[in-house]
């Protein structure tokens, strides 16, 4: 019959009386670099689905209006909102803030009665 080797092999690592343990070194962020990062403003992204509503319903968006929503969206995060509906003059978008991305699209006639769920803000832009 062959003979077994069996090795003791210790399940947490030894401990030398008067030395600490090391952690693994990871870079340390404060707190304020953190919350800066976090509430950097961001470009919007325009999701497949957005994109696809706001041709379908040929809604035009210039750039000088998407900067002012970004800017919006932007200071909404900053204010702790997640989720937001911004009301233009021809379009309503929902936009999460936190992803910087918007959702979907519909001009104001379709908007007029719909039920809006799950924002926590609203932007109205003129």
């Amino acid at each position: 019959m062959d003979k077994l080797n069996i090795h003791h092999v210790p399940s947490q690592p030894l401990i030398r009386h008067g030395q600490p343990l090391k952690a693994p070194q990871q870079p340390k962020q404060s707190f304020l670099e953190q919350l800066n990062k976090a509430i950097q403003p961001q470009e919007l992204k325009i999701s497949k689905h957005a994109n696809d509503r706001l041709k379908e319903r040929n809604i035009h968006i210039t750039e000088t209006e998407w900067a002012h929503i970004t800017d919006k969206v932007n200071e909404a995060k900053v204010k702790g909102i997640k989720e937001s509906l911004v009301l233009m003059d021809q379009a309503a978008l929902i936009i999460s803030a936190k992803n910087s991305t918007v959702i979907t699209a519909m001009d104001r006639k379709e908007a007029k009665d719909q039920l809006f769920t799950n924002i926590d803000g609203t932007i109205v832009l003129s």
